[in-house]
């Protein structure tokens, strides 16, 4: 797939100034959007509008036919970009559109949202088989990294299978959270975050603290000390012109593509390891679909179901039993 460049600050202000305009307002206004779809929405509009400029003669978006649009869904599909990827760009134009449908119909009376039904989506397809890890390869995989004294891809990898949690979530946790005090289950500690920022609906999304046991809790100790003093308050950070920062959740995705994939020895994905955990809970410990689909954070365990790695042996024997 080839990546799209995105639109520099000159290249956008190139672009027809009511296009512009009307872009950023709607922007500006979808105060119900989480922080990463706007950004994901911003990129997408920038992208579509110079493309506009570059071959429609940057006219007027009320003057943006179906035809431009098929042309430009064309242009993305031979530019090698996934389904799902031309399916966010498709969503945040027809968000735009339907915005100017509903707050500019006097102003625009004859505007239409452009992207009809007769211009489909590309279908979804599969990419890439997203096999969970299994727990002889995480216990490698930790062995390993420990060897390597890879500390902080170890308390990442520690930490994101023991909660099961996505990569925006991991990025958020706090060092003073390693310094609560943990609860006892069953013998065993377990520590907690402070509130987290989860996926989910609205701006604020779910918020929900997450868990962990005294495995992640060692390999964050030990990151954290060779690690030594800083200013920033988290617990993964990356380091640039000598200061320390939050980490960005595209360098968990580089850590399992250019690290943990050639201990492993197959493809990686941080979902790979939250898919690790649900399994493990449902097919090793045979606890209850809903005891992962709490730890994972879904509202419905159909979704939990999705992430439970099942052989064709463990459903068929059943259906002959009396």
């Amino acid at each position: 797939m080839e990546k799209l460049s995105e639109i520099t600050d000159e290249q956008w202000n190139s672009v027809n100034e009511i296009n512009r305009k009307i872009a950023e307002e709607f922007l500006r206004e979808s105060i119900q959007l989480s922080d990463e779809t706007l950004r994901q929405y911003a990129s997408a509009l920038r992208i579509f509008y110079y493309y506009i400029k570059q071959n429609a003669e940057n006219k007027n978006f009320y003057d943006i036919k179906p035809k431009d649009f098929l042309l430009y869904q064309n242009w993305l599909i031979r530019r090698g970009l996934s389904s799902s990827a031309i399916r966010l760009k498709r969503s945040a134009i027809s968000s735009l559109n339907g915005y100017i449908e509903v707050y500019y119909q006097e102003d625009y009376p004859i505007f239409r949202n452009f992207i009809n039904k007769k211009i489909l989506a590309p279908q979804q397809v599969f990419v890439n088989d997203k096999n969970p890890l299994t727990l002889d390869e995480y216990k490698h995989l930790c062995d390993e990294l420990e060897k390597m004294e890879k500390w902080q891809e170890l308390a990442y990898l520690c930490f994101s299978f023991s909660t099961g949690a996505r990569r925006n979530e991991v990025k958020q946790f706090l060092k003073k959270d390693i310094l609560s005090t943990p609860k006892i289950i069953g013998g065993n500690k377990i520590y907690q975050t402070s509130e987290i920022r989860c996926k989910g609906r609205g701006k604020i999304g779910k918020i929900r603290r997450l868990q962990f046991d005294e495995d992640a809790f060692s390999a964050i100790q030990k990151w954290l000390a060779v690690r030594g003093d800083d200013e920033c308050i988290y617990v993964f950070v990356a380091k640039k012109n000598r200061k320390v920062k939050q980490i960005s959740s595209e360098a968990f995705n580089n850590w399992c593509s250019t690290l943990f994939e050639g201990i492993v020895g197959r493809r990686i994905h941080p979902h790979a390891i939250r898919s690790a955990r649900a399994t493990t809970l449902v097919m090793e410990q045979h606890k209850d679909i809903k005891i992962a689909q709490k730890l994972l954070g879904h509202l419905n365990s159909a979704t939990t179901e999705i992430y439970v790695h099942r052989t064709d042996e463990d459903n068929s024997d059943e259906a002959f039993t009396v």
